[in-house]
């Protein structure tokens, strides 16, 4: 037993190939004779090359890096401080561990730069979005083609009122509203674009906050569809195909 523990002391040097020829020739006829030093070395070095391979892994091979981190430490505690002359000794000992310890730190190195990268890749993606609306949105307003609407109700101030901006060969449409009545339950507003000839066309529903005041962006629109007015009406919750009460407010381009 004893001369078992003296072996196991110099296993995980010797899986690494880090044992020095006389040492590795005293425990290779060590490990001829004990089946568990032997299991043990196999052990070793299938758990070095499952390190090894994790580079490229998603998750680290815990057990692996577990088992072989334990034994070199163990390793490390049985062997003393080297004397003037060991350096040779311990040099290629000292090199396994840091090269094993470097592997380990490049690994999560790794895994982390990777985790950063996809969190800017995500962050960058919102960016260019944001980007892509706020230069749809700057194209309507200073289009030199667009035709503004303004809307208005017949009531005595403050009266609600309505701004359509709409850009035809591009089928793009801002429309402000302020001053909106709020709606009775399970009711919304709908926008119409009102063409030169046929049925209202939808242009959204909207709903005013608590100061009376809603927006619709770039709602659905057919092609090329020239309008001569719009109009807003009330409907029910989710809009209607068709407008099913009078307009509260129209307005025609100018």
């Amino acid at each position: 037993m004893t001369a078992h523990k003296e072996f196991a002391d110099d296993l995980a040097l010797y899986a690494l190939g880090a044992l020095e020829p006389a040492e590795r020739s005293v425990l290779e006829k060590h490990l001829n004779e004990c089946s568990d030093c032997l299991r043990e070395v196999d052990q070793l070095r299938g758990d070095s090359a499952l390190l090894a391979m994790s580079l490229t892994a998603k998750t680290p091979p815990a057990r692996a890096r577990g088992h072989l981190m334990t034994a070199i430490a163990a390793e490390s505690r049985t062997r003393r401080a080297p004397q003037a002359t060991g350096w040779a000794v311990w040099t290629p000992s000292l090199a396994a561990v840091a090269l094993l310890l470097i592997v380990i730190v490049l690994w999560g190195s790794d895994t982390n730069l990777r985790l950063q990268i996809a969190k800017l890749q995500e962050n960058y993606s919102q960016q260019q979005e944001a980007l892509r609306r706020a230069n749809a949105v700057l194209a309507t307003l200073s289009d030199p083609s667009a035709t503004r609407f303004t809307l208005s109700a017949d009531h005595t101030p403050p009266r609600p009122q309505g701004k359509a901006i709409y850009v035809r060969n591009r089928r793009t449409l801002i429309f402000l509203a302020s001053n909106m009545p709020a709606l009775p339950s399970q009711k919304t507003y709908e926008l119409w674009l009102i063409p030169t000839s046929g049925a209202p066309i939808p242009a959204g529903v909207f709903k005013p906050d608590v100061n009376g005041s809603a927006t619709l962006i770039n709602p659905p629109l057919p092609e090329n569809a020239e309008a001569k007015a719009f109009a807003v009406t009330v409907e029910p919750e989710g809009g209607s195909s068709a407008p099913s009460t009078q307009p509260i407010m129209v307005g025609t381009g100018g």
